[in-house]
């Protein structure tokens, strides 16, 4: 009877945990609730936009994108305009393919050499490397439009002192090569900043022992540093193809008319009067595709890589 009276009197323990608990998940549920809320939000504006690439002239002018849901007069005459290479169209799908042919291949070589400089700051002994460091991340203050000029007078004559040749001239001006060179040299700093965070923060005992086995710096950086960074280096692919892809300065000075960007063409799918509503939202859909495309299949690694190398321990 004493036992039974004295475990009685002990105080009952209230389950703090299952509070804690419960308060987790609905604050997680609302958490979840408000990102639904603004993706959706965020989302309208663009199938607004595909709504009304899909719509005819005179839909577009007269009624609201909305009147789509109980008045549906669909139509792809807005695509076959654009992408048309008829007489009296914008042919649209010439600069679309320009665009890639200009993106592709310099997001690649941004990123690639971006990588090799990462590694070699992080990993290679030489002189100067600290100061080297610190000049090419002042770069990034330098304005873009400073060094347009002394880039273009490079690719349209070289440099020359007198009659002694600094630079010689490649034939470059006007050119796809030309614009790849320019975003290169004007991406390098960011590149070479973001990775070297990574890069830097890989595990030293993973490439010293590498080097202990015998392994040179390009086996080294191939076989380890590469699959490693993964993350990182796909992420900086889609700030640089974002980047470049809707770039219009470097591609209208140092491409020339054959080779202009579709950034700079929907400019003239408006018309002189910005009356071709219909046209410009069929064409800024079409430049959307190929970045929606990119982002979608490396948004895996864009999570992980966004921060890659920011906190280091």
């Amino acid at each position: 009877m004493t036992a039974v009276l004295n475990e009685a009197a002990k105080p009952v323990k209230l389950k703090e945990p299952v509070g804690r608990s419960v308060s987790s998940v609905l604050s997680s549920r609302t958490g979840r609730y408000l990102v639904y809320a603004l993706v959706f939000f965020w989302t309208i504006p663009t199938f607004g936009l595909l709504v009304s690439s899909i719509r005819s002239e005179e839909a577009v002018k007269t009624t609201g994108w909305w009147t789509f849901f109980y008045k549906p007069n669909l139509t792809l005459s807005n695509y076959k305009a654009v992408l048309s290479s008829s007489p009296g169209n914008d042919n649209l799908a010439h600069f679309f393919f320009n665009s890639l042919r200009i993106t592709v291949p310099a997001s690649v070589i941004s990123v690639g050499v971006a990588a090799l400089a990462a590694y070699a700051f992080c990993w290679m002994e030489f002189k100067g490397r600290e100061w080297l460091f610190v000049g090419v991340v002042g770069m990034l203050v330098v304005p873009l439009q400073m060094a347009l000029i002394p880039l273009l007078r490079l690719m349209t004559g070289g440099a020359h002192i007198g009659t002694f040749t600094i630079f010689p001239y490649l034939h470059l001006n006007n050119s796809v090569a030309s614009i790849w060179i320019a975003h290169t040299c004007f991406g390098m700093p960011f590149c070479i900043f973001i990775l070297k965070n990574f890069v830097g923060a890989l595990p030293r005992e993973v490439i010293e022992a590498a080097k202990v086995d015998g392994a040179g710096h390009l086996t080294v950086f191939r076989k380890l540093v590469l699959p490693l960074s993964i993350p990182a280096l796909a992420s900086l692919l889609i700030f640089q193809f974002m980047y470049i892809w809707n770039d219009l300065l470097i591609g209208k000075v140092f491409g020339g008319s054959e080779n202009t960007p579709i950034i700079a063409k929907l400019v003239d799918v408006a018309g002189t009067r910005g009356q071709a509503w219909h046209l410009l939202t069929a064409a800024a859909f079409v430049s959307m595709i190929v970045p929606l495309i990119v982002f979608f299949s490396l948004q895996r690694y864009f999570v992980r890589g966004l921060l890659a190398g920011a906190v280091k321990g």
